[in-house]
């Protein structure tokens, strides 16, 4: 076999040596087309994970690596004037041309041919071999000649950066965050070598026109950051190698091969710098192509490809997903400017959720518990009994007269096991016993204020005196056993109504047979194929449904709910007036957004005008329809919130998607929770994060961080009604309340 590897950096290099070692007989050829050891950049970072692979692999070569490394474990954050700094993290860097090196000895030594000074410009020339490699970076000019088969997509992102060094002697990797007439400028620094170390320096676009660098040359560029980062730097400089300002961009591909071309490293995939994986992904992008042909052999060079594309595509995906949540966290950091430094440390720290609060708690004790300490402060909170911070979760919250003794919530679950609205002995059990478990609030499931305002027969309604008197019942039992407040969550399920239960086969329509009854939306449009057309809403059936909504917030007053959430999400009725892809009128309740709004808002001032004043009101929206172009959009989401804010709206629920079925949510740990972060910054709103937060670690994590004051967990719930208490054994909180008949469980907190 004769393998051809268009661009000489690790990724190449560690392929080609560890091709050869597993088949002596392949001739491999390098073409790079820059000069021998020559390479822009200053230092590369791995972690001890990586390492151990290398190991395994090439002995020779991690030897000769691991002899040259850098080694630390702190992080410094600069930011507002102060330092602070986290433990325990494990870091190891080297000079990138070092790397080369290194590896190019290696490469020469095992026999591959390296071809220096030899560019590429078709990569057709070279398919006459049997493997054409695309190792040639983010340019790639292989991907660009074969875009048809890879089908990439480039996100270029909105920050400018450059890549600078710098001669001082840096001990940790470091993190400046200064702020300039211009705008914001940040700093990613880390040591590599003695006396050597990487200073990369990133701004959004604007500011970096707003200070003229996009006319600096590079030594202006070095000179503008020197004196800039001067009180860092004491007397040190900086140092250029090619340092350009450039614009990152996040680099995919449905595929990474076809037929016997194959892509690796960026060229297939980019991640971020902030979390420094560039190498380490094209290194073991290497590992898993030669694997693949370990386990293939030579001669189905296909079955090899498809075999090194799905070894690796999931690991890429959750890598370049934890980047591009760094990537953002870096593009928005402005916004934290006001937060404590701790706080803005613990957020910086945790920012691609690779790391939660108990995972750095592991690593670093005190920078957790200072965390605590300054959480507590910027809420106004007490210290516990035992004279300490509480963990976040375990700080109290209020808002109007609602005091929640925690900032767990037990989310809305639909359970579909009433009849004819009317909640029973399941509903008393299911809210009562996560009552007990101690979280701060629970919501009830989504309960409709007439009974056309059902999704199944099996929803709980409030739109009678049978139900407002069972509902009661529940009240009282949280209210006799614990210190926990309960809210109602009051809907109508519009065109997503007439449905199956749940467990009879999601998403089913009922049929006339059936019981089905008749829909009503802002426009005349079916859910999806299969369902039923709804009736488009005349103004006076808006006036009913408000009435309705009224008249259910009356008797939720009666039954002795603490707060009431208006459902705004999900697709239900209200829902489907805020979004473009379910109101299409013509009138003034189509249209912009302050139409589409227009609805909504009047249902949330009419119940606002019967709910007593003294009480909380929640709202819960969708902040996003998923889909690129279309839909609502988290600006308008932005723009909403102050709107229900005004109309008497105290927190807002945030949650996504739900009003169309070809939206497509990017699920993942905490994947709502950037939605709520945005609209509590730019609004200075209270807002409540859902969405695969997975239990009180997660929450630790979102509250500390700043990204939202409340958290709600649904399945969590489900699997676990007792989740807060075990919160408060595990956490230490000695002030959890605990019902009088479970007092012999409760542990002893020294």
């Amino acid at each position: 076999m004769k393998i051809a590897a268009i661009g000489g950096g690790p990724g190449a290099l560690y392929f080609s040596i560890l091709m050869k070692k597993a088949f002596p007989e392949v001739e491999i050829e390098i073409f790079e087309r820059n000069r021998k050891h020559e390479t822009s950049g200053w230092g590369v970072v791995f972690s001890d994970e990586t390492l151990g692979n290398f190991e395994i692999e090439d002995p020779e070569s991690y030897r000769s690596i691991t002899e040259k490394f850098r080694y630390w474990s702190d992080i410094e954050t600069y930011f507002g004037g102060s330092c602070v700094t986290s433990t325990g993290h494990g870091f190891c860097g080297m000079s990138r041309r070092q790397l080369l090196v290194l590896l190019e000895e290696r490469a020469l030594e095992v026999g591959v041919q390296i071809h220096y000074e030899s560019e590429i410009k078709d990569p057709e020339t070279l398919r006459d071999r049997d493997l054409v490699l695309g190792a040639d970076g983010v340019n790639s000019i292989v991907r660009e000649k074969y875009a048809k088969h890879f089908r990439p997509t480039l996100d270029w992102r909105k920050c400018k950066f450059c890549w600078l060094g710098t001669d001082k002697e840096l001990e940790a990797f470091t993190f400046i965050f200064e702020q300039s007439e211009f705008g914001l400028f940040q700093v990613h620094a880390y040591p590599f070598e003695p006396g050597r170390g990487t200073w990369i320096v990133e701004c959004q676009e604007d500011v970096w026109k707003k200070a003229g660098l996009d006319q600096a040359s590079e030594e202006e560029t070095v000179a503008f950051c020197e004196k800039l980062f001067a009180p860092y730097l004491d007397g040190h400089r900086l140092l250029s190698n090619h340092s350009i300002w450039r614009t990152f961009p996040t680099i995919s591909n449905e595929t990474w091969h076809y037929e016997n071309v194959v892509l690796l490293g960026d060229s297939a995939h980019t991640a971020h710098f902030s979390i420094g994986s560039g190498t380490k992904l094209a290194m073991e992008d290497a590992i898993a192509l030669t694997k693949a042909f370990k386990e293939n052999g030579l001669s189905d060079l296909q079955q090899t490809l498809r075999a090194y594309e799905e070894d690796r595509f999931v690991d890429v995906i959750k890598i370049q997903k934890a980047a591009q949540t760094s990537l953002e966290w870096f593009e928005n950091s402005a916004r934290y400017q006001g937060q404590d430094p701790t706080l803005f440390s613990f957020n910086l720290m945790t920012r691609s959720k690779k790391i939660t609060y108990g995972n750095l708690e592991q690593r670093d004790l005190k920078l957790v518990a200072e965390t605590r300490e300054a959480y507590r402060k910027a809420e106004g909170a007490a210290l516990d009994s035992r004279g300490e911070a509480p963990a976040p979760v375990f700080v109290p919250f209020r808002v109007r007269e609602l005091e929640l003794v925690n900032r767990i919530v037990v989310s809305p679950m639909c359970q579909y096991s009433a009849e004819n609205g009317v909640p029973n002995d399941w509903h008393l059990v299911h809210l009562g016993s996560r009552a007990i478990g101690g979280p701060g609030l629970i919501i009830t499931e989504m309960t409709d204020v007439s009974a056309d305002g059902r999704i199944t027969p099996g929803c709980t309604g409030l739109w009678n005196e049978e139900q407002e008197q069972a509902w009661k019942r529940i009240v009282g039992f949280v209210h006799e056993n614990g210190p926990t407040k309960i809210g109602i969550q009051l809907a109508h399920a519009g065109r997503k109504g007439s449905a199956h239960h749940e467990w009879d086969g999601p998403g089913r329509p009922l049929r006339a047979d059936e019981g089905a009854w008749d829909l009503i939306a802002p426009s005349a449009l079916p859910l999806d194929s299969g369902w039923p057309t709804p009736r488009e809403m005349t103004e006076a059936d808006m006036e009913g449904v408000c009435a309705d909504f009224v008249a259910a917030t009356q008797r939720a007053e009666r039954a002795g709910f603490d707060l009431v959430e208006l459902h705004m999400a999900h697709g239900y009725l209200l829902s489907s007036f805020l979004s473009p892809l379910c109101n299409q009128r013509q009138d003034q309740y189509g249209g912009s957004l302050d139409n589409r709004a227009r609805f909504p808002l009047q249902v949330l001032r009419a119940m606002r005008t019967v709910w007593p004043e003294r009480k909380a009101m929640f709202v819960r929206i969708s902040a996003s329809d998923w889909l690129k172009g279309r839909g609502t959009t988290i600006e308008e989401s932005v723009q909403l919130s102050r709107w229900l804010a005004e109309a008497g709206c105290d927190v807002i629920d945030v949650s996504s998607a739900g009003n169309s079925p070809e939206s497509n949510p990017i699920y993942g740990r905490m994947y709502q929770v950037p939605f709520a972060e945005r609209i509590r910054y730019e609004t200075g709103l209270k807002v409540m994060a859902v969405g695969a937060i997975q239990g009180y670690d997660h929450a630790n994590t979102v509250l500390a961080a700043g990204r939202a004051d409340l958290t709600a967990m649904a399945r969590p719930h489900l699997a676990n009604p007792y989740l807060t208490l075990h919160a408060a054994t595990e956490l230490e909180n000695p002030d959890q309340y605990w019902p009088s008949p479970y007092l012999a469980a409760r542990p002893k907190i020294e």
